[in-house]
C-alpha cells in the first residue's frame, strides 16, 4: 500500500505529536534535575549538579532503591519458575480446563491495579494475619509476582509455539529422556525468551506503585513509593527529580534489551 505525500506528512506529524506528549514530560524531569532554582522556575535560571550529589547521599532513596531491587529480583525469580512451568504444561499437554488455565494466568495483568491491590490486601489480612505474618517485603514480592508471571508466561508460550514438535520427537527417537530433551533441545531454544521475560518482569515490578501501596508494610518503601511520598516536600522536590530521572534510565535498559531479544527471535535467530 502506497500513501500519498500528504498522507505521509499527516501521519508523520501525528506520530511526532504523540511522541512529544509521551517524552516531553520525561525530558522536563531530566532538565529539572539540573535546575538551580529549587522551585523549578521556567526557564531555568541556571544549572547545577548539587541535586545529584544530594541524591547520592540520601539514605532514604538508597534504602528504597535496595528494597525495589530485592522485590524485583525475588518477584522475577518466582515469575520465571511459575510462568515457565505453566507455559510448558499448557503448550505440551492436553487436559481438561487448559483454556481456562491460560485465561486465569493472563487475567491479573488485565485487571486494574487498584482492584488487584485491594484483593491482595484482603487476602493477606485473612490468610497471613492469623499466622502472625504482617505486611512487608514478603507481601510486596507475592503481590508483584502475581502480574510478573503473566509476562514470563506470554513470552515462553509464544516461543514454544514456534518450536517445531519434530525436534522433541527426533530427540526421543535418538533415545533421549524427557528431561534430556528439555535440557538439550527445548531450553536452549527458549532461553532468550526467558531472559526477555525476566527483564520485562523486573522492569514491571521495579516501577509498580499501585499494588505496592496496598501490600507494603509501614516500614517497607520501594523507590516509587519514596518518590510519591517526597514529591510534595519542598526540600525534597529537586532530589525527587534526580531519582525519577535515574528510574527512567533504569527502566529503559531492560525494556530495550527485551525488545531486542524479542525482535531477534521474531526474525528466526534463536
Amino acid at each position: 500500500m502506497r500513501l500519498s505525500r500528504t498522507a505521509r506528512i499527516v501521519l508523520g506529524c501525528v506520530t511526532a505529536a504523540g511522541l512529544a506528549v509521551v517524552y516531553a514530560p520525561l525530558l522536563l524531569v531530566l532538565l529539572n534535575s539540573f535546575n538551580a532554582d529549587r522551585s523549578f522556575g521556567w526557564p531555568p535560571g541556571g544549572f547545577t549538579g548539587q541535586w545529584w550529589r544530594a541524591a547520592l547521599h540520601n539514605h532514604g532513596a538508597r534504602d528504597a532503591l535496595l528494597t525495589s531491587l530485592k522485590a524485583g529480583l525475588a518477584a522475577t525469580g518466582i515469575a520465571l519458575c511459575l510462568g515457565t512451568m505453566a507455559a510448558y504444561a499448557v503448550h505440551r499437554h492436553r487436559f481438561f480446563g487448559r483454556r481456562t488455565v491460560s485465561f486465569l494466568l493472563v487475567l491479573p495483568i488485565a485487571l486494574p491495579g487498584i482492584v488487584s491491590g485491594i484483593a491482595l490486601n484482603a487476602a493477606f489480612r485473612t490468610v497471613l494475619g492469623p499466622l502472625g505474618i504482617g505486611f512487608g517485603l514478603f507481601t510486596v514480592v507475592v503481590g508483584h509476582a502475581t502480574f510478573c508471571v503473566v509476562v514470563v508466561f506470554n513470552n515462553v508460550a509464544a516461543r514454544l509455539r514456534r518450536i517445531a514438535p519434530s525436534l522433541a520427537e527426533a530427540s526421543a527417537d535418538l533415545g533421549a529422556r524427557p528431561w534430556q530433551t528439555f535440557r538439550h533441545v527445548t531450553f536452549p531454544a527458549m532461553r532468550s525468551a526467558l531472559f526477555a521475560g525476566a527483564l520485562l518482569a523486573f522492569a514491571l515490578s521495579f516501577d509498580e506503585i499501585v499494588v505496592t501501596t496496598f501490600t507494603a508494610g509501614p516500614g517497607t518503601r520501594t523507590l516509587p513509593l519514596w518518590i510519591y511520598e517526597n514529591l510534595a516536600r519542598p526540600h525534597q522536590a529537586p532530589v525527587v527529580n534526580v531519582v525519577a530521572a535515574l528510574l527512567v534510565a533504569l527502566s529503559v535498559v531492560p525494556v530495550a534489551i527485551a525488545q531486542r531479544l524479542s525482535s531477534d527471535t521474531a526474525g528466526g535467530r534463536l
